[in-house]
Parts: structure tokens; C-alpha cells; sequence
């Protein structure tokens, strides 16, 4: 527990602090992998994280899985040139051709939610993860592959994966981080059940369950309240489940 890090009190809810919106509308996509500038049979690694998320270790790790998996690209969130060309040239440097570094325009989010379903590995970043991010890809059907850190924002992304029944996707280092997502990469059988899993958990799993999360945060507020009213010091709790 990291309580005495913090001066405010921590109140703890079940599964994942994370406020999803189970009405969100998937467009599905109906462009294909081509009309996005991704390969047709190549394995697609993503993550569409902002681009300052992205560290120089996480990086490196994503070149050597593009080294070790042929005809593998990278997809990723455009956000600005310079960040685009950085990314570029630091593939270049690491063996990688810039080329397999692919670019994605913003648009609308219900397309966007459509469209990760081409890719087949969400690779998370370290010090800050992947949040909402995460969520939308996993509510998208797409499997995400974290590493658990210390901090807060570097944990975020394991929290959502334990509560959408998908623990082994959060690891506890870089090598196994690069471990699992090359093991994914070369086991499509493996990777299909994670996402069948993923599928049939979407609609039942803690994660996507807003009125129930609803009634949980209800539950935080009363319980703040009565400790007001009972002139009783702020503290740290749990939330039932």
C-alpha cells in the first residue's frame, strides 16, 4: 500500500477506479487494414498513447520486436511532425526502417474504437501507461499488454486489465513485457484466445459495468458524508464490492 505517500486519504474501490461508459458506440470498421497503411498479413503492434508517453526503453524494446517479427509494423497516434520525425529517425538508428512505423490520423471516436480491431497487440508504455487509452482499446476488443510500475500512472493500465479478467496481460518487467508480446506475435492461437476471452468478458466483466461502478462511488460519497456528520476525521476505507 502506498498510503503514506499521500496527504489525502485513499478511498478504494473494487477492481479499477476507472469510470467507463458501457453505451459507447464501436463503428465497425469498413475500410480495412490497406486504406490505414497497415499490412494485410503483417502483425500490427499499436499503441496510441500521446507521443510524449513514449520513453527511449519502451522504444527500444518495440524495435527489437519489429526485428524479430517479419513484415511487423508499429501503429501509432499522429500528434505533431516533430514527435513524427524523432520516432522516425530513432527507428533508423535502432536497424528498423522508418517505413514500419505507421501513422494514424485522429477521427472520430466511435471510428476510432472501430478501427482498433485491426490491430492485433496493444503495447503499453511505462512510466505513464496507457488509461483511457487502454480502456477504449479494450473496449474495442483489442488486448493490451502492460507493465505494472510503481506510481500511480504507471499502474493504471494493470488495473483495467485485471478488472476486464485478463491478468497476465499486466507483467512485472521489461523482459517480460518483451517476452510476452513476442511470445503473442509468434502464437496466433494464443493470441486468438485472448481475445475471444476478451470478447466474451466485455459486456460482464467489473471494467464495463457502469451501474454497478455507479453505485459503488454512491456508496464512497455516503460514507464520506457519515463520517462528516458523525465529526469523524477523513480516513482511508474500502469500498464493498
Amino acid at each position: 500500500m502506498q498510503e503514506v505517500w499521500f496527504t489525502e486519504k485513499i478511498v478504494r474501490l473494487p477492481h479499477s477506479y476507472q469510470a467507463n461508459d458501457d453505451r459507447r458506440i464501436i463503428v465497425p470498421d469498413r475500410r480495412g487494414r490497406r486504406a490505414w497503411g497497415l499490412p494485410e498479413h503483417g502483425f500490427v503492434f499499436c499503441c496510441f498513447n500521446h507521443t510524449y508517453k513514449i520513453g527511449p526503453d519502451a522504444f527500444t524494446i518495440w524495435m527489437r520486436l519489429l526485428g524479430a517479427v517479419k513484415g511487423s509494423v508499429l501503429w501509432l497516434l499522429r500528434s505533431n511532425p516533430w514527435a513524427e520525425q524523432n520516432l522516425r529517425r530513432e527507428a533508423a538508428a535502432r536497424g528498423i526502417d522508418p517505413a514500419r512505423l505507421v501513422f494514424a490520423e485522429s477521427v472520430p471516436h466511435g471510428e476510432h474504437l472501430g478501427r482498433l480491431a485491426l490491430a492485433d497487440l496493444f503495447l503499453d508504455t511505462f512510466a505513464v501507461n496507457a488509461h483511457t487509452t487502454a480502456s477504449d482499446a479494450l473496449w474495442g476488443g483489442l488486448p493490451v499488454l502492460t507493465m505494472a510500475g510503481r506510481q500511480f500512472a504507471a499502474r493504471v493500465a494493470a488495473s483495467l486489465v485485471h478488472a476486464v479478467g485478463l491478468p497476465e496481460l499486466a507483467v512485472s518487467d521489461r523482459d517480460a513485457y518483451e517476452a510476452a508480446a513476442l511470445a503473442l506475435a509468434r502464437n496466433p492461437d494464443a493470441l486468438g484466445t485472448l481475445r475471444d476471452r476478451l470478447a466474451a468478458n466485455r459486456l460482464t466483466a467489473p471494467l464495463f459495468r457502469t451501474a454497478v461502478y455507479t453505485r459503488r462511488v454512491e456508496a464512497a460519497l455516503e460514507e464520506m458524508h457519515r463520517r462528516r456528520v458523525a465529526g469523524l476525521l477523513p480516513d482511508h476505507f474500502d469500498v464493498d464490492e
